[in-house]
């Protein structure tokens, strides 16, 4: 195992547990173990972008403490100088840290960290944008505007299921053209998803047969259906059956184009990223991930 002689430590301390979290000991043994950490603040101005290519000559490893947002806005450093990096799951929902088995628990990830295991994982990009996780149209662009600081601050990951109800109230049914592997498909909608990653929304799977590093984008959609009507398919959503779902389509590729009617907005790992007219394509293994021995299920 070959330790990382420098880490560049990026905290959020906006995230949900940004700013309350105890990091002393898990510093003190990466730096026992003969790692210099390095930690900067995301704070005022500086990115994780900035502070990532202003440091990236130097380090070996980029350790992230915040959620899934703060994850994504690494990525283009990350990909670009094809740096290994970590997780501190900081945030509300966490679905990368649980896609490579990290836990809650900081300290535990601190311990991941010091064991050095990786895996080589999936980038997904939508317009030329990256991300890790899943990309929304419709139903999960509303859940997203949904999720304010305030309410994920008071409900934690429960926040996701108020945030879908209240969404619900307010979905609009729209038109989707698909086309992949050559073929065409045209259908109504009120939610559509695009995964690379396999966890979103804290814990829902995009596709049981999705992997963090299958090399494939997993897709599904909702046709218009009553909020009771999901609602009693709302188990299999959430352990990533569609296909067992009549009212859902669902299909797997490395690349798809997507046009909807209207335009509508794309949201990714939490951020607004883009809009519909839209071209998606996977990286296998585009970066290498600090990941658990044993993933967590």
């Amino acid at each position: 195992m070959t330790i990382p002689k420098k880490a560049l430590l990026l905290i959020n301390p906006h995230s949900r547990n940004g700013a309350d979290t105890d990091i002393a000991e898990g510093i003190e043994l990466l730096r026992n173990a003969g790692t210099d950490v390095v930690i900067k603040h995301l704070e005022g101005s500086a990115t994780a972008e900035q502070l990532i290519e202003a440091n990236h000559k130097d380090i070996q490893l980029v350790i992230i403490g915040g959620g899934d947002g703060t994850i994504n806005s690494a990525l283009p450093a990350l990909y670009r100088y094809k740096l290994r990096f970590a997780i501190l799951p900081m945030g509300t929902a966490n679905d990368l840290a649980r896609s490579l088995g990290i836990p809650p628990d900081i300290d535990e990830a601190f311990h991941i960290i010091y064991e050095n295991q990786y895996r080589k994982i999936n980038l997904g990009i939508v317009n030329g944008r990256y991300f890790f996780n899943v990309a929304h149209i419709g139903l999960g662009v509303k859940v997203t505007k949904e999720l304010t600081p305030d309410l994920k601050k008071k409900w934690g990951v429960f926040s996701y299921l108020k945030a879908i109800f209240s969404a619900f109230n307010n979905q609009n049914k729209f038109f989707v053209a698909i086309k992949s592997n050559g073929d065409s498909y045209r259908l109504r909608s009120i939610q559509l998803a695009v995964g690379s990653g396999r966890y979103y929304g804290g814990g829902n799977i995009i596709n049981e047969d999705s992997e963090i590093d299958d090399g494939l984008l997993h897709l599904y959609s909702l046709y218009p259906q009553s909020f009771w009507q999901m609602l009693t398919c709302a188990p299999l959503l959430r352990f990533g059956k569609h296909k067992k779902i009549r009212r859902t389509f669902t299909l797997a590729s490395r690349e798809m184009e997507i046009i909807t009617a209207p335009a509508l907005e794309i949201h990714a790992d939490g951020e607004h990223i883009s809009k519909t007219p839209a071209q998606f394509k996977v990286i296998p293994q585009a970066l290498e991930a600090i990941c658990a021995a044993d993933p967590l299920e």
